[in-house]
């Protein structure tokens, strides 16, 4: 018999619809019945790519006896960690309070039910002790026993979590020195002391991408020569991770980290928002460097994402399983002998070299290929001709891709998350301008209609799409990355309408999410439901800092419209964070890209005329620019713009005003001079 989660949408809620466990979602309903009964929540949250959660619920939560302990003792709330991030990124922070290291999925704490603070939590536990670690159902039955029977001890612990939460959120508003721009250096120094000179990356397994810290890091790179330390450290970096299992080498796009240093075993869970920012990631390296690895990784996270994660009306849903039958990462493995006959004899020598078919098995007795040489060795090794192996190559890509889609499929979470979604738009927008290729535009563009069509509703955003039959307000985060999409596709193919859309979008940003006392943006929304805390953050994390993305689009959006109210916004923001970017800002990349925008503003070109000539110059100069240059190609005759671009006005030939800060260059109407202008004007 199915619990209260088989009514809900969300995959992973339903997942978990026919457990023995009596489940309900997070709603006032749930809180209300724990306070009744003054039974303690116990608060489980995760998503439904995440392997361990899928372990926990087999080992535990379809355990009968297990159940009804849970039954017995607590109210049991499953959260979606998707769907209520601001749920997740509470009791996540809490968890760190309390077990003095950070947390993860499947994350389970146990709350006070009167007013939802927590008194103990981990991750994942086994159902039975093992390797050092309590079996669940002892610890279900310790706390029981303990809140029972040590009320005070309970009181003190939850009281003891609030008061270190006020003190965090203290802390986070008192800084009040000025940003010091020598934390660009500094986060320079700082990614070199992290760098792994052998393997790439920064710090140790298990390995994520942190794209965040890449993009940043090839900011940084655009401004050095290739002899640089900065320079070789994300070169080499990008190189060892689009080689590495990490990339579906096969099928295109990232998986979400690497278990081991080598980025070579993967787990297996491919999730939307990281392919999002590989997007960016691997376009602008590739502009940087125009090594080939970096444009087969866009095109291969494109032509994943056409595949496989592409709804019917454009938008893209949120990620694929870890699991397939049950068993981790099935899906993507290969024997030696079932890759030689899929691809023939000629191909598989040089096939099982690059891909390391020739060595021992490296996942559970089977093969996850993983770039064990690179394309030039390859050929070098056997004496191919380059032409002839990159056919060859193709071609036995082409084949495993046909037989691995006759699998049975992992599982496909079909939620469309505005945030995430607005990543891909970003990342394809961002594709499209540095290969000039109209078909990615053309994805992106269909994305943004359909996250307006689902996501945008009575002047305000929804966190998820209006057809799953949910009306889940939006986050920061939805905000924010949306405006800085809507920019990006703006530079590509300027609409009046768009523009219209990303000024309604700041508005609500500044109006819902601003913090006027002290500067930067709650993650939640004034009038969103009160929980034991209003997170306010600023590092990096999965996704880069929803906070320093505001700021960012902000800045971009004002210094385009001559919006001072935007750029102040955005300033105070960086005031807001000053002391943790000065003392750590390897943590806080994005915003140390605000603050090189704020102090050293990057050349922002808009260009009058008319379309056809405009097509031209846009052909001519969006290849050309750097990460954090704009351009925007304004047809003369567009109407109803704001006062700051109308005034630039064009009669006849093509016309450039190149401005930094809200300070413009004199018009220009040479293109050669436009782009010596552009690739000079860096500090």
């Amino acid at each position: 018999m199915s619990n209260a989660l088989a009514r809900e949408s969300s995959p992973y809620l339903r997942q978990h619809a026919d457990n023995p466990v009596d489940w309900l979602p997070w709603s006032q309903q749930a809180l209300d019945l724990a306070r009744a009964q003054n039974r303690p929540i116990l608060l489980s949250i995760g998503y439904s790519a995440c392997h361990w959660c899928h372990v926990m619920a087999h080992e535990s939560f379809e355990d009968e006896a297990i159940a009804g302990l849970m039954n017995r003792h607590f109210v049991n709330i499953k959260v979606d960690r998707e769907e209520r991030p601001d749920i997740d990124r509470i009791y996540q922070v809490a968890h760190q309070l309390i077990a003095r290291r950070p947390g993860g999925w499947p994350l389970t704490m146990f709350l006070s039910p009167g007013d939802q603070l927590p008194f103990f939590g981990g991750t994942y536990f086994p159902a039975k002790p093992r390797q050092g670690m309590i079996g669940f159902a002892d610890l279900l039955q310790r706390i029981a026993t303990i809140y029972r029977e040590e009320p005070e001890k309970i009181r003190q612990q939850g009281q003891a979590i609030r008061q270190a939460l006020i003190e965090i959120e203290i802390g986070e508003n008192q800084n009040r020195r000025g940003a010091d721009i020598t934390a660009i250096d500094s986060f320079d120094a700082q990614l070199l002391e992290a760098h792994d000179s052998e393997f790439g990356g920064f710090g140790r397994a298990p390995r994520f991408p942190q794209p965040a810290i890449l993009l940043q890091a090839l900011n940084r790179a655009f401004r050095k020569t290739p002899g640089d330390p900065v320079y070789r450290a994300i070169d080499f970096t990008l190189g060892q991770i689009a080689l590495g299992g990490i990339q579906d080498q096969v099928g295109g796009g990232f998986f979400r980290y690497s278990v081991d240093d080598k980025w070579m075993i993967p787990h297996f869970e491919k999730m939307l928002y990281d392919n999002g920012q590989l997007l960016q990631v691997y376009a602008q390296a590739w502009r940087l460097t125009g090594d080939r690895r970096y444009r087969e990784a866009v095109d291969g996270i494109v032509l994943w994402l056409g595949r496989e994660m592409r709804s019917a009306s454009g938008a893209f849903f949120a990620a694929l399983d870890a699991d397939s039958e049950g068993v981790e990462g099935k899906f993507y493995l290969w024997s030696p002998d079932e890759v030689s006959a899929l691809i023939g004899a000629d191909a598989y020598e040089p096939f099982s070299y690059r891909f390391g078919l020739d060595q021992a098995a490296n996942f559970e007795g089977r093969w996850h290929l993983h770039g064990y040489h690179d394309r030039q060795q390859v050929i070098d090794r056997f004496g191919l001709d380059a032409a002839a192996y990159d056919s060859q190559h193709e071609e036995a890509r082409r084949r495993l891709l046909a037989a691995r889609d006759r699998r049975i499929r992992p599982g496909l979470d079909h939620k469309v998350l505005t945030s995430w979604n607005a990543l891909t738009i970003r990342g394809l927008a961002i594709a499209a301008r540095v290969f000039m290729r109209e078909d990615y535009y053309c994805l992106a563009r269909e994305c943004l209609q359909a996250i307006r069509d689902e996501c945008w509703s009575d002047g305000r955003l929804l966190a998820q799409s209006a057809r799953s039959g949910k009306r889940l307000p939006a986050y920061l985060d939805d905000y924010a990355h949306l405006l800085q999409a809507s920019l990006d596709c703006l530079q590509y193919e300027w609409q009046g309408a768009l523009l219209d859309f990303a000024i309604q979008l700041a508005d609500k940003l500044r109006e819902l999410f601003e913090d006027r006392e002290y500067g930067g943006f709650f993650f939640t929304a004034v009038d969103h439901e009160k929980l034991i805390q209003r997170p306010k953050s600023w590092p990096d994390e999965a996704m880069p800092s929803g906070n320093a993305v505001a700021a960012l689009a902000l800045l971009r959006l004002g210094l385009l419209i001559g919006n001072r109210a935007c750029t102040q916004s955005a300033e105070r923001a960086l005031q807001s964070v000053a002391d943790n970017l000065n003392r750590t800002p390897l943590h806080a990349a994005s915003f140390v890209a605000l603050l090189e925008a704020v102090n050293r503003p990057p050349a922002q070109l808009i260009v009058r005329g008319e379309p056809d000539a405009l097509a031209t110059w846009r052909a001519r100069i969006l290849p050309r620019l750097q990460p954090d240059q704009a351009a925007f190609f304004i047809p003369s005759d567009a109407g109803d713009l704001p006062q700051e671009i109308a005034q630039k006005q064009s009669a006849g030939e093509p016309t450039a005003w190149i401005c930094e800060g809200f300070s413009c260059h004199a018009p220009m109407q040479d293109i050669e001079e436009v782009l010596s202008t552009i690739e000079g004007s860096d500090p």
